[in-house]
């Protein structure tokens, strides 16, 4: 009997967790700090339990671990590393969805001598993107092929009925970290040239990409997408870039908000008790009494009448109402699109993954590969997003459970042993990517 231990049970663990609970021969214990969302997880199971967990409290989190086979980390990434080390000290597997960690890279050797395996990425993006891509790449190397230009982008977005509201996005989780990702800086390998872009300047120049049956959307690059050129074995590729999706106007929208100072942690008392008018205000420095929807145009360099004012202006930057009292712009704006972006009961999310290859082939002929999942949320059921991150991650845990993962140390699923059994068993969940391929004149 293998026994499961899941921490955190937010918004994306339900699908995975009722995964597991359907094994044999498995029972599955989730913790969280609220201990009724993980009754909620594992009510009707006979062989689940829920139990309440503090991260801060690390005697009792190494005793949950103990007691355990394999641990799931569904935590915040900050904590995978407290986590990964107390699976290192009394011997237990780990699974988490989130990219692999500096400190997680540091503890690898330790991992590996210790005969444990610790997954990491296998969730959506990353997760699903890698196993798609891998397997593509690894097919094109065996009929003698090599890849020449990857693109890969990935977006979660409101399914096209539900996208009315002027930012074409809606929040299932916390926007911190959606918004956080404004700030990040971009670097990319295009026609062989590495191109840097600077966290400022990352929604500057979106591309636009059109899907077959959805439309068209922007796309800006996603963090450093260079050591993939290295990590997916792309040794002839020219160009290397992974980048977002979003509804048009989300980029130069997030722009303008980045260079008001809206993205902004800095703690300020000073905001305690005022409006957002009065926030705005400031920002563009103008007085409160002013119009401050024309100062904040003018500050902006855009027309009053633009798409952008009216999309601050219904998210209610320029309203008497006030900021709620949380300590930095930052906050107050996530928590306003928290309270303004959200899915109704009954809507569906969409998540769009898109892999696009030049490959050349034996012959020295081109072809055109894309690789698209198109999928959707079950309304008033689980959103896409959830079952895209969390079935990934909850079906390697049971190729460990079995055996069936031989490599060991920090893994991500780039190998055949585990990306060929988690898309074959996605495919009868219908989360399947579709492939097309072309010759290229």
């Amino acid at each position: 009997m293998n026994k499961i231990l899941v921490l955190g049970a937010g918004l994306v663990s339900r699908p995975g967790v009722n995964y597991l609970l359907e094994q044999k021969n498995m029972t599955v214990t989730v913790a969280s700090r609220t201990v009724s969302k993980a009754e909620k997880l594992v009510k009707g199971h006979a062989n689940g339990r829920a139990v309440d967990v503090d991260v801060e409290n690390e005697a009792a989190l190494a005793a949950l671990v103990k007691e355990h086979d394999i641990v799931i980390s569904l935590l915040p990434w900050i904590h995978h590393v407290k986590v990964a080390n107390l699976c290192l000290e009394h011997g237990k597997n780990l699974v988490t969805t989130s990219y692999v960690s500096e400190g997680m890279k540091n503890i690898a050797k330790q991992v590996l001598d210790k005969g444990l395996i610790f997954l990491n990425e296998i969730g959506l993006d990353p997760g699903i993107d890698h196993m798609s891509a891998m397997k593509i790449i690894h097919a094109v190397e065996a009929e003698g092929g090599k890849v020449l230009h990857f693109h890969s982008y990935c977006g979660g977005l409101p399914a096209p009925e539900n996208n009315d509201n002027p930012f074409g996005y809606k929040f299932s989780w916390s926007p911190r970290g959606v918004v956080l990702a404004s700030r990040n800086s971009a670097r990319f390998l295009e026609d062989g040239k590495i191109v840097e872009i600077e966290g400022k300047n990352l929604f500057l120049n979106p591309k636009v990409e059109e899907i077959e049956g959805l439309g068209k959307f922007e796309v800006y690059p996603n963090r450093n997408s260079v050591p993939y050129k290295e990590q997916y074995g792309l040794k002839d590729a020219l160009t290397v870039i992974r980048g977002t999706y979003r509804n048009l106007g989300w980029c130069g929208t997030l722009k303008k908000i980045v260079d008001l100072g809206l993205v902004d942690e800095t703690p300020l008392p000073e905001l305690k008790g005022i409006t957002f008018k009065k926030m705005v205000a400031d920002l563009v420095g103008c007085p409160a009494d002013a119009n401050v929807k024309e100062a904040t145009a003018k500050k902006l360099d855009i027309p009053a009448s633009s798409e952008i004012i009216k999309s601050l202006e219904w998210l209610g930057l320029f309203s008497d109402e006030t900021v709620p009292d949380v300590g930095n712009r930052l906050d107050i704006l996530c928590e306003r699109m928290q309270q303004k972006m959200f899915f109704k009961d009954g809507e569906r999310d969409l998540v769009i993954l898109r892999h696009r290859f030049i490959v050349e082939n034996k012959d020295k002929s081109r072809d055109l590969i894309t690789s698209t999942l198109i999928d959707y949320g079950i309304p008033y059921g689980d959103s896409s997003m959830a079952r895209t991150v969390s079935l990934p991650m909850a079906i390697g845990t049971r190729l460990i459970a079995e055996g069936r993962i031989a490599a060991k140390g920090v893994l991500t699923p780039i190998l055949a042993a585990i990306y060929e059994p988690v898309l074959s068993e996605l495919e009868t969940m219908n989360i399947r990517m579709v492939e097309k391929r072309l010759r290229q004149e």
